[in-house]
């Protein structure tokens, strides 16, 4: 379109988090997404936690364990988790903690990086595409 502007595309990263019932085994379950854009001043999650799906995958899981650490990085990502001092963090600070290699339940993926003008739209994207189950067709 003449005279249309487009947005410019900015850098961003974002890592796959997963359940890891026994991390000697390294199986591991996608529950959710953390992208940072710093241009954008950018931070989210999102998850979803299909405990059907959890507790076919693993049925010793604490899943309100799994639950409760969802809540906490939840909060840290938002910069609202009360009386966490890595909530009070800058947002690149807090997703450097969130893709820190941890050996807890809840593990990030390795880090990638694209280009976005949307960095809420893109975040929807990676989750339906990395997360949530493929809806089949009728």
């Amino acid at each position: 379109m003449p005279g249309a502007s487009v947005m410019p595309a900015d850098p961003y990263v974002y890592a796959v988090l997963r359940v890891v019932p026994k991390v000697e085994r390294g199986e591991c379950l996608n529950i959710g997404v953390v992208l940072f854009c710093r241009p954008r001043r950018f931070l989210d999650a999102r998850f979803e936690l299909d405990r059907d799906r959890l507790r076919a995958f693993a049925p010793d899981l604490d899943l309100d364990g799994v639950a409760r650490q969802v809540g906490m990085i939840s909060g840290v990502v938002a910069g609202t988790a009360a009386g966490d001092a890595l909530a009070e963090q800058s947002q690149a600070e807090r997703f450097g903690w969130m893709v820190s290699p941890a050996s807890t339940v809840v593990q990030p993926g390795p880090v990638h990086a694209g280009l976005t003008s949307d960095p809420g739209a893109t975040l929807a994207r990676l989750f339906e595409d990395l997360v949530q189950l493929p809806v089949a067709d009728a």
